[in-house]
């Protein structure tokens, strides 16, 4: 069938056609821009945090009553939770990974103010920590218990041990994670810290940080009057413990408070909720533009059988095909679309674009336009298929009567 026909009728008719090439358009760019943006939401939340998600839960405390002494009722608390059946480790720290509160401080290889360093996030522990966390050495070693030091709130002097990740000792040492090992760094500019240990992966608390796979832990245990302490189970006993310890704690002293304690399937939950619902809002965006972009094309073919009712009936007493009266429409639609889609590809970069500058997002990747543009076309022909089979199904009679 030659193309000629076809763009001499769509001219007759432009507005139309051109709007429904450029509702294809806009359509394309929405949901192309909608996907990648769910399939990059998706790869942060599937992001491994480091630690033994499955089998550890946290909770929080804090101290009212005149007694409460930090020092003494705290390792206390630890040592009563590390001797319960099912118990892996505990530890107290400020923060663990997803939470969305804590420490971070500049780290660099070089003293002084002027040497380019890079932000870590900051755990305190004491030489219960990478089992307590569940993180993985990768070299060097633990933290021993005579390095580990009671640290003041308004303390300013830091531990003279540090242990970190491997993405932090990459990033400090041009790529070669290992060379870290051993080496003596600085963090508020002048406080030399010894690299004791790399762990492979322990996730900042904050999910939308890019730094977020930069750790340092340093060997204190805190009094601040208030804090976090991180529990690790053995596999199936998670949900147990966490009742257990909590009622545990409460019983044996209550000049505190012992509350919000959460898995960390829960906190994962939490930390990553805005995500889900930014998604679950983009795909009912692209459903709805999907469905509306659909109906405009059924309605611009339908119209067109309709008006063109006499001229097809014509061309069937002339002998042509019913095969060829619906590629005709098909080919006529797959023009249109075709229209759509390559000024749709070119706003779908745009976007992009300015996306990348004004929200900091990653760039698109190179196979999503073209894919964007293969699904228009195929939900373009899959539209125009019914009034297209309805044409061809029109008589030769009635259309030579029809006025």
């Amino acid at each position: 069938m030659q193309i000629r026909p076809i763009l001499s009728a769509l001219s007759r008719n432009k507005t139309g056609a051109i709007l429904i090439a450029l509702q294809i358009a806009l359509t394309m760019t929405i949901i192309v821009n909608s996907v990648f943006m769910i399939q990059d939401r998706r790869g942060q939340m599937d992001r491994a945090s480091g630690i033994d998600e499955a089998n550890t839960f946290i909770y929080s405390y804090s101290g009212f009553a005149e007694d409460f002494n930090e020092k003494t009722q705290i390792p206390e608390d630890l040592n009563y939770i590390r001797q319960l059946p099912g118990v892996v480790d505990a530890v107290q720290t400020n923060s663990a990974p997803l939470t969305g509160g804590g420490w971070s401080m500049g780290l660099a290889t070089e003293q002084g103010a002027d040497a380019d360093g890079v932000g870590t996030a900051i755990y305190f522990v004491d030489s219960h920590g990478l089992d307590a966390f569940g993180v993985n050495l990768l070299a060097g070693r633990n933290f021993t218990p005579d390095e580990v030091i009671w640290r003041e709130r308004s303390e300013t002097k830091w531990p003279g041990q540090g242990i970190i990740t491997k993405e932090l000792a990459s990033d400090m040492f041009d790529g070669d994670w290992q060379a870290a090992l051993g080496k003596t760094v600085f963090i508020a500019e002048t406080h030399p810290i010894n690299i004791v240990g790399i762990v492979e992966k322990m996730q900042a608390p904050w999910n939308g940080w890019n730094g977020i796979e930069r750790t340092l832990l340093f060997p204190s245990q805190l009094l601040f009057g208030s804090g976090r302490v991180m529990v690790r189970t053995e596999p199936g006993e998670r949900d147990r413990l966490m009742r257990e310890v909590e009622e545990g704690l409460v019983a044996n002293y209550d000049g505190r408070l012992i509350r919000r304690v959460q898995s960390m399937e829960e906190i994962r939950e939490n930390s990553y909720r805005n995500h889900n619902g930014m998604n679950t809002i983009l795909t009912t965006l692209i459903v709805c533009l999907t469905v509306i972009t659909a109906l405009g094309i059924v309605g611009l073919a339908s119209f067109s059988v309709n008006r063109r009712k006499k001229q097809i009936g014509t061309r069937r007493a002339l002998g042509a095909r019913k095969i060829d009266i619906m590629r005709y429409f098909m080919l006529e639609n797959f023009l249109i679309t075709s229209f759509g889609v390559i000024v749709g590809a070119g706003m779908t970069i745009g976007l992009n674009m300015l996306l990348v500058n004004a929200l900091d997002l990653p760039k698109l990747d190179w196979y999503y336009v073209p894919a964007g543009m293969v699904v228009l076309w195929l939900i373009g022909q899959l539209a125009v298929y019914g009034p297209a089979k309805k044409a061809c199904q029109i008589s030769p009679a009635l259309a030579t009567r029809s006025v």
